[in-house]
């Protein structure tokens, strides 16, 4: 059999194993990869070929990076900000019709500065939105589809896990591609916002207007609002001044963190204990998917799936723009069968190297395919965000969930169309800045 043949039936049987057998796509991966390289070589070729790669990737210090952010995350989340920036951001906008929908959106924004991840954003916000929006008669689509795209934001707005593990797999800078992110992340937290104002104007009875608050208690939420805002100021002013690398910055991040938190007194013994478990079990997921990528990646590279792929689209005689169309197409529907970063690790070998060959800017690439993935995650039929979102909320059926989200789709293709006609003007003026 062909070799780039085989690679086709591995990714046939990768997908199939996890529809039908719902293995978790690290381990499918892990399992897919191994067993195609043994088929290709022999089983001690393949111990010995998977034992020293994973000893280079798995002992890359930038791998630090991951749990120190996710570690913050946790402290912030177990310390209640999430309450607060809740509080907060729904004194002030509250009272607009759909407020609490556009409040949900800017607390997920804020808090997803500190988490990175988008299905803590989205357990985290479903505890605390949807039951104050059921308490004012939100329509069951609105109330759940903003919880679902504003949990988005969490791979997207840095600290992003998805940046970080694009950075280090290409070899870019940490810093840029989260200085490059901040115009994006905000360009789509702006349109998801203005999504809930197009969709109160259709339907004015799904989103009621909430008590509105005094110009003081507006005042007296913004403090404890503020210390997550700092948090996040000073690390990326530390990032693009070149103070610290970006392993530094994650490790300011976890003391500066854990100091506001106990100065505040919000966080207890029980909290604390919590956030290190927690931290362990997500990073352990998180370096599980790496690793299945790994394994999985390395046999695409030995069937030279990815190599003939490259010269095939290359071949097709297509402009680059429709090129990079036809890619981030592959990447929606990637998004939404696979977990974001699992899909970004297999997809890179195949192309990354197609896309920078192209003469696409690799920082640029990146803050695009975090959109697009990202949109598949609110995306049927496996989209992560709307099925955490549904799990929280038991009493609101997973299709009501699907319906609520898709009307922010329109919203990541505008913001997407954005970043290919002005590439510089929303990413690379701000990441070439980096020092």
């Amino acid at each position: 059999m062909i070799e780039p043949v085989i690679g086709v039936y591995g990714i046939g049987i990768m997908f199939a194993v996890l529809f039908f057998l719902r293995i978790p796509a690290g381990f499918t991966m892990a399992i897919v990869g191994f067993l195609g390289i043994a088929y290709l070589t022999s089983i001690p070729a393949a111990c010995g070929m998977i034992g020293s790669e994973l000893w280079n990737i798995l002992a890359n210090y930038g791998l630090t990076v991951i749990p120190m952010f996710i570690l913050v995350g946790e402290f912030i989340y177990y310390a209640g900000y999430n309450d607060s920036l809740y509080h907060a951001t729904h004194c002030w906008f509250g009272h607009h019709r759909g407020g609490l929908a556009i409040t949900t959106i800017m607390a997920s924004a804020a808090f997803s500065a500190i988490s990175g991840s988008n299905t803590a954003t989205a357990a985290t916000m479903s505890t605390v939105a949807i039951p104050a929006m059921k308490k004012y008669g939100y329509h069951p689509m609105l109330n759940a589809g903003s919880v679902a795209a504003g949990a988005t934001l969490g791979v997207l707005i840095p600290p992003s896990i998805v940046l970080v593990v694009y950075g280090l797999y290409t070899g870019q800078s940490i810093g840029k591609l989260f200085f490059g992110n901040v115009i994006p992340s905000a360009i789509l937290t702006l349109l998801i916002a203005a999504t809930v104002f197009y969709i109160c104007r259709r339907h004015p009875t799904w989103g009621p207007k909430a008590d509105r608050c005094s110009w003081r208690q507006r005042f007296q939420a913004l403090p404890e609002a503020l210390d997550i805002l700092i948090l996040f100021a000073v690390i990326m002013y530390a990032l693009f001044t070149g103070v610290v690398t970006a392993t530094e910055a994650a490790s300011l991040s976890c003391t500066l963190g854990l100091i506001i938190c106990l100065v505040r007194r919000k966080l207890s013994r029980a909290g604390f204990v919590a956030s290190i478990k927690d931290t362990l079990l997500i990073s352990c997921m998180v370096f599980m998917i790496i690793v299945g990528a790994v394994i999985f990646g390395r046999f695409l590279t030995l069937t030279r799936l990815p190599f003939e792929a490259a010269g095939w689209i290359g071949s097709l005689g297509l402009p680059d723009w429709m090129l990079l169309c036809c890619i981030l197409m592959c990447y929606v529907l990637g998004g939404c069968i696979m977990d974001a970063l699992a899909f970004l690790l297999v997809s890179l070998p195949i192309f990354y190297p197609l896309v920078v060959g192209m003469g696409y800017d690799p920082i640029w690439f990146g803050q695009i395919i975090t959109i697009v993935t990202t949109m598949g995650s609110i995306m049927p039929p496996i989209g992560i965000c709307c099925y955490v979102v549904a799990g929280m909320a038991k009493d609101i059926p997973l299709g009501t969930v699907f319906m609520g989200s898709l009307y922010y789709i329109p919203s990541y293709i505008i913001a997407i169309v954005l970043l290919m006609l002005f590439p510089y003007g929303t990413v690379l003026v701000l990441s070439n800045l980096v020092r």
